[in-house]
């Protein structure tokens, strides 16, 4: 039998050695804990989730990424170079460390022309998008550490390449709090299962679970498969709320006795889940929306689950990610034209229709997009092992591009510049970092004060690290 204490109550082995040999060891252990499990009475106030105000004013409200997971080519893109056509057929100057091994200098098989009044040169593959250039502001100059998929995903999501550190969206519900409490304040869209790291992508790391991305596989079409168990079928919503207080009731008693905030996490995703019901099937079904703004994103998956972000957003979620797909389908070491003209075609429509109805709908003075990968690609073309050229592009750390539109963006702008053959960051050089203190800056943060306490050190999503990119804002 269990020892009991004064009230009755049987408590643990482990209850007993606590409160006798080892019950000075276990107070300092819990005030360590404490320490590191979040800031639940100073930073988050009693409810983590509730809104907060950030450091100073911020024009952007929301975020929502595009994610083109694999590693688009700038140079096919949005980084045009003409000089490539010179070398075409023969060693560009200079020695490029890539990863596998390259040939000869592989001029982009697309065409480009300048679009808006900016007059900013833009592929083919995205002449949609193009026409709301005079929105953005392209970064030329980004480059990143490792030129491997898994710690790139993981720099450009998470803001280190090595630890396991949370992610961009998990630190911005954390610094501005869930607006609507019926939907998850983050969610990643990726239709046909996960992106390379998994999970991983969009992890809470120490922060509180609460603020860990949800995953929506959006290649389903019906609620009960976009959302699993979104409703139940052996109980009315009545029924559903006095089981929920039952279980809040004994969870609360638990937690009296120990200190682990994985399990206010597990409460709240519970709530969550049941609040849910209410909104997520108005929120997920794109039938609702009048059929020339459906056509207008396509009746494609991307442009489905590009329809269903902005219905999100509108609805108060904060971080919308949207990947291309399972896996790494812009890893194009071969025949790159093929690969990327399919998959441009894919998005390059449900992204000019989202930035002309955020537009239409005053949303997009509020909402950052950002578009781009995790690295890009080289500007030499990827040899086989027989030394026969694939047509296609090795992964590139040292140069590429991203694009970001709206929240605070000052639109018609180039930002640094890669060298003559697009193969490294020559001008202005940018790091993940620098992306990330800017974004934060747009939302209101000042990135080396937005902290989090855990382990006995501040952390912050930059590290040690950013400057904000202030040409880039407005």
């Amino acid at each position: 039998m269990h020892p009991q204490t004064e009230s009755g109550m049987a408590f643990s082995r482990r209850s007993l050695l606590q409160q006798s040999g080892m019950g000075l060891g276990a107070l300092g252990l819990s005030t360590l804990m404490q320490e590191s499990a979040d800031l639940s009475t100073s930073a988050l106030g009693a409810e983590p989730s509730a809104i907060k105000r950030p450091h100073f004013f911020g024009r952007a409200k929301r975020v929502i990424h595009f994610f083109l997971n694999g590693g688009p080519s700038h140079v096919d893109t949005f980084d045009p170079k003409p000089s490539l056509a010179k070398y075409e057929g023969r060693t560009v100057p200079g020695k490029l460390l890539t990863e596998r091994k390259t040939g000869a200098a592989f001029p982009s098989p697309f065409k480009f022309r300048r679009y808006g009044e900016s007059g900013i040169e833009v592929s083919e593959l995205f002449q949609r998008t193009a026409e709301h250039i005079d929105d953005m502001a392209v970064i030329r100059s980004m480059h990143t550490v490792v030129p491997n998929h898994e710690p790139s995903l993981m720099m450009m999501n998470c803001g280190d390449a090595v630890q396991a550190r949370p992610s961009f969206g998990s630190w911005v519900l954390y610094g501005l709090g869930v607006e609507n409490q019926n939907l998850p304040g983050f969610i990643a869209m990726c239709p046909g299962g996960y992106p390379i790291k998994d999970t991983a992508n969009w992890r809470s790391g120490f922060l509180p679970g609460m603020f860990q991305g949800t995953h929506i596989d959006t290649r389903n079409t019906q609620l009960e498969q976009l959302i699993e168990n979104i409703r139940s079928p052996h109980a009315t919503t009545s029924q559903q709320r006095h089981q929920l207080e039952l279980l809040r009731q004994l969870n609360q008693e638990h937690r009296e006795r120990r200190i682990d905030r994985r399990l206010d996490a597990r409460i709240q995703s519970f709530e969550l889940a049941f609040r849910m019901q209410m909104e997520a099937a108005d929120a997920f079904d794109i039938e609702r929306e009048p059929k020339h703004i459906q056509e207008q994103y396509g009746t494609g998956v991307h442009g489905r689950q590009t329809l269903i972000a902005r219905r999100l957003l509108e609805r108060g979620v904060r971080f919308v990610q949207l990947w291309h797909g399972a896996g790494q389908p812009w890893d194009a070491h071969a025949e790159i034209e093929k690969n990327h003209r399919k998959l441009a075609g894919e998005i390059d429509r449900p992204i000019a229709a989202l930035l002309s109805d955020l537009k239409q709908r005053g949303m997009l003075e509020e909402t950052l997009v950002l578009w781009g990968g995790e690295f890009g690609r080289t500007p030499t073309v990827e040899l086989s092992t027989k030394g026969e050229a694939k047509l296609g592009r090795d992964h590139n750390s040292y140069g590429f591009s991203v694009w970001m539109a709206g929240g605070g963006i000052r639109g018609g702008t180039v930002y640094g510049a890669t060298d003559e053959i697009g193969f490294q960051a020559a001008d202005k050089r940018a790091s993940v970092h620098d992306l990330h203190a800017t974004m934060l800056h747009l939302l209101g943060f000042d990135h080396e004060r937005l902290t989090y306490r855990y382990s006995g050190r501040d952390f912050r999503l930059t590290d040690v690290h950013g400057q904000v990119i202030e040409d880039v804002v407005a």
